[in-house]
C-alpha cells in the first residue's frame, strides 16, 4: 500500500524528516486518543474537512487517495533531469563510475613511454604489441570474474554496495602497483588484478534500475554512466600527460637542482617516473570509495532494513560533531513496501500490518517478511536474454575495436609516394587501394579525443533523452545500430582529404579537421544512442528480479570478452591491410561486424523484468491486490502499542 499512516514513536525520536506534515499529533492517556488534524485542500484550492477520527477506538479513518489519478497526473508531467528520483544516490553512483574511466583513459597518454622505459632496446612494433596485451589484460580477467561478481551482488548477506567497494579499492591497488612497476610482467599482473576485482559496471547498472524503477525515467538515468566515459576521454589523457614523468617534464620543479627536489631531485619521481598519475588516480578511487561508504544506500531488496554502518556513522557525526539538529517528533511514518523514504537509525525494521477493519483498540500484528524466492541460474537463459546478450556482445566488440583502431589510424604515417609502404604501391587507386593514416602527433591526437568527448556529452545531454522518449528504447537502439556501419565505412577516407602539408608531415588544414569532426559526429551519435539503450535492454530482459545482479554481471562479462577479442582481431586485420596497401580493410571489416549487430538488434525486444513468475508469486500478488481495495474506500491506521 502506498498510503502512509503515522504511529506514535515511543523511544528515541525519528531522524527522518517526513515528506508531509503528520495527519495527527496527540497523546494517549489510556482511555482516549485525542487528535487534531490539519485541513486539506482539493485540486481547486477548496478547503476539505479533516479525516474522520474515532476517539473511542483510537483509529483514524483516512480517505483513500486515488492512486490511479495521481499516477496519471505524474505521467503527464515532462521528464527532466531535475525530476529524476533519488538524485543524490544517482550522483554518488555517477561520481564513483567517473573515477574508473579517468584511471583507464589516463594510461593511454603515457603507456607507450612507460613500456619503452622497461626495455629501451625493444623496437616500436614490440612495444605496440605489449600495449595491446596490457589493455586486454584488464578486460580479459574482467570477462572471467564479472559473472561471479554479479552473483555475489545478488547474495542477501553481501549486496551491491560491498561489491562496488571491492571494485573501487581493487582498481586503486591495481593503479598504484602499475605505477610502481619496473617490468612488463609486473605491469600485466597489476592490470589483470584490477580487472579481476572489478565488476562495477554491471552492479552499478543494477543499482540504477533499482533506484529508478519507472521506465519513463530510464532514458536519462541509464545515460549517466555512459556519460562518464566521454568525460573521462576529455580529462583522463590530459591528466595523465600532465603528471607523467614530472622530473623530466618539469625539471625546474622536481629534477636535480630544482626548487622542490634539491640537489638530486625528487628521488621517487626519478625512480618511478610514471607513479604520480597512478597515485592521483588511486586518490580519486579512494575518495569515491568513501562517498560510497558514507552516502550510498543498499538497494538489494533483502537488505533494505539492515543497518548500514557507513550511513549510521555519517548521521552520528552529523548530529554529534557537526551539531546539526534535526526536528524532533513523537510520530513517524508506517514503514511499507512502497515507501521510498529511508528508514531512520532508531526505527526498528518491522512490518506493521495495515488492516481495513480494526479488531481491538490496541491490536497490531508484526509479520516477518517471507524469504524471497530466487530464480535458478539455468532458467535465466530465455530467448530474449540470449538475443539481447548477442546484440550487446557485437556492439561491445566493434565499439571496443573502434577505440583501439582510432588511435592507431590517427598516428599511422601518411602515404608518401617517395617512400611508399608497401613498396609495390607506387600510387593510390581509391576507392579500395589506398593506404596511410594521418600521422598526427600525440598532442593533436589528444585534440581529436577532446572533440570526441565534447560531441558525446553534447548529444547525451541535449538530444538523446528527447529522441529516446519519442522513439522508445528498442527503436533508438536499432537506429543507432544502422549508423555504425556508415561511420566505419567512411573513416579510412580521411587519409585522402587534401591537406596543407605535404607527406610525411602530419595532416593539417581546416578540411582535415572538418572531416574528422564529421566522421566523429557519426560515430558518437551512434554510440550515444546505442550504449544507454543497450544497458536498458539488458536490464529489462532480466526474467526475474531475484537475478538482476546476475544478469548484469553476465552482460558485463560478455562485454569484456568482446572488448578483449575485438581489438586483437582489429589490430591484426589493420596490419594485414597496411601490408596489402588497403588501409580501409580493418574499417570495412568493422562495418561488416556492425551490420551483423544491426541485424541481431531487429530480434531484440524490451522485456518487463519479470518474464518468469515463480510458484506462489501469483497468489501473493492477488492477495496484495485484494488488500489494496480497502474497506469501502477507507484505510484504517492502527496505533502502536506502548
Amino acid at each position: 500500500m502506498t498510503n502512509n499512516g503515522l504511529l506514535p514513536a515511543f523511544g528515541s525520536p525519528s531522524n527522518d524528516e517526513p515528506d508531509q506534515e503528520p495527519y495527527s499529533r496527540g497523546s494517549h492517556d489510556g482511555q482516549a486518543f485525542q487528535t487534531s488534524s490539519p485541513r486539506t485542500d482539493d485540486t481547486q484550492g477548496r478547503r476539505q474537512p479533516p479525516p474522520a477520527i474515532d476517539t473511542r477506538l483510537g483509529v483514524a479513518q483516512l480517505p483513500l487517495v486515488d492512486e490511479d489519478e495521481q499516477a496519471e497526473r505524474a505521467k503527464e508531467k515532462p521528464v527532466t533531469w531535475s525530476s529524476l528520483p533519488q538524485k543524490d544516490q544517482l550522483i554518488i553512483l555517477t561520481l564513483a563510475r567517473l573515477s574508473e574511466p579517468l584511471t583507464q583513459t589516463s594510461l593511454q597518454a603515457y603507456m607507450f613511454y612507460q613500456l619503452k622505459s622497461f626495455d629501451p632496446s625493444l623496437p616500436d612494433s614490440t612495444i605496440a604489441s605489449q600495449a595491446g596485451i596490457l589493455q586486454g589484460a584488464f578486460t580479459a580477467t574482467q570477462f572471467v570474474t564479472a559473472v561471479l561478481w554479479g552473483r555475489v551482488a545478488d547474495v542477501e548477506w553481501v549486496g551491491r554496495k560491498k561489491v562496488i567497494l571491492v571494485g573501487l579499492l581493487g582498481t586503486a591497488i591495481s593503479a598504484v602497483g602499475f605505477g610502481f612497476s619496473k617490468s612488463f610482467v609486473t605491469a600485466v599482473v597489476f592490470r589483470s588484478l584490477g580487472g579481476m576485482l572489478n565488476g562495477n559496471i554491471g552492479v552499478m547498472r543494477t543499482m540504477v534500475s533499482e533506484i529508478v524503477k519507472e521506465k519513463r525515467y530510464q532514458s536519462r538515468a541509464f545515460l549517466l554512466l555512459p556519460m562518464t566515459f566521454n568525460i573521462g576521454i576529455i580529462i583522463g589523457p590530459i591528466l595523465g600527460g600532465f603528471l607523467a614523468d614530472p622530473a623530466g617534464s618539469y625539471p625546474s620543479l622536481f629534477g636535480p637542482g630544482s626548487v622542490i627536489g634539491g640537489k638530486d631531485g625528487v628521488g621517487w619521481m626519478m625512480e618511478w617516473p610514471y607513479a604520480l598519475p597512478n597515485l592521483v588516480s588511486a586518490l580519486f578511487l579512494f575518495c569515491s570509495s568513501m562517498t560510497i561508504i558514507f552516502g550510498l544506500k543498499e538497494t538489494h531488496e533483502a537488505l533494505q532494513d539492515t543497518p548500514d554502518f557507513g550511513i549510521r556513522l555519517r548521521l552520528w557525526v552529523s548530529r554529534n560533531i557537526l551539531r546539526r539538529r534535526r526536528p524532533q517528533g513523537d510520530y513517524m511514518p508506517i514503514p511499507t513496501d512502497d515507501d521510498d523514504r529511508p528508514r531512520t537509525l532508531d526505527q526498528p525494521p518491522t512490518d506493521i500490518e495495515m488492516a481495513t477493519t480494526p479488531t481491538t483498540p490496541d491490536s497490531f500484528q508484526i509479520k516477518t517478511p517471507p524469504r524471497k524466492q530466487k530464480l535458478p541460474f539455468h532458467r535465466i537463459w530465455t530467448r530474449n536474454v540470449l538475443l539481447t546478450f548477442l546484440s550487446h556482445a557485437i556492439l561491445s566488440m566493434h565499439i571496443g575495436t573502434l577505440n583501439s583502431l582510432w588511435f592507431t589510424f590517427l598516428s599511422t604515417p601518411r602515404f608518401d609516394p617517395a617512400h611508399p609502404i608497401p613498396p609495390t604501391l607506387t600510387h593510390q587507386r581509391p576507392p579500395l587501394h589506398f593506404t596511410g593514416g594521418l600521422g598526427l602527433p600525440p598532442s593533436r591526437i589528444g585534440a581529436a579525443l577532446a572533440i570526441l568527448g565534447v560531441i558525446g556529452i553534447t548529444l547525451q545531454l541535449a538530444v538523446y533523452p528527447t529522441v529516446s522518449t519519442r522513439l522508445g528504447t528498442v527503436r533508438s537502439f536499432r537506429f543507432a545500430s544502422m549508423l555504425f556501419p556508415v561511420a566505419y565505412a567512411v573513416i579510412p577516407f580521411l587519409a585522402l582529404i587534401p591537406t596543407t602539408s605535404p607527406p610525411p608531415a602530419p595532416a593539417a588544414g581546416p578540411l582535415v579537421w572538418m572531416a574528422i569532426a564529421g566522421a566523429l559526429f557519426l560515430v558518437v551519435a551512434a554510440r550515444t544512442f546505442a550504449t544507454p539503450s543497450a544497458a536498458i535492454l539488458v536490464n529489462n530482459c532480466c526474467p526475474h528480479p531475484s537475478v538482476l545482479g546476475t544478469v548484469h554481471g553476465v552482460g558485463q562479462s560478455v562485454s569484456s570478452g568482446a572488448r578483449t577479442l575485438g581489438p586483437v582481431l582489429g589490430g591484426w586485420v589493420f596490419g594485414r591491410g597496411l601490408a596489402m596497401g588497403v588501409v580501409g580493410l580493418a574499417w570495412w571489416w568493422l562495418a561488416g561486424v556492425a551490420v551483423c549487430g544491426a541485424v541481431a538488434g531487429t530480434f531484440v525486444r524490451e522485456g518487463n523484468g519479470r518474464e518468469i513468475v515463480l510458484p506462489g508469486e501469483e497468489e501473493k500478488e492477488e492477495e496484495e491486490d485484494e488488500d489494496e481495495e480497502g474497506d469501502g474506500g477507507v484505510v484504517v491506521v492502527e496505533r502502536r502499542e506502548r
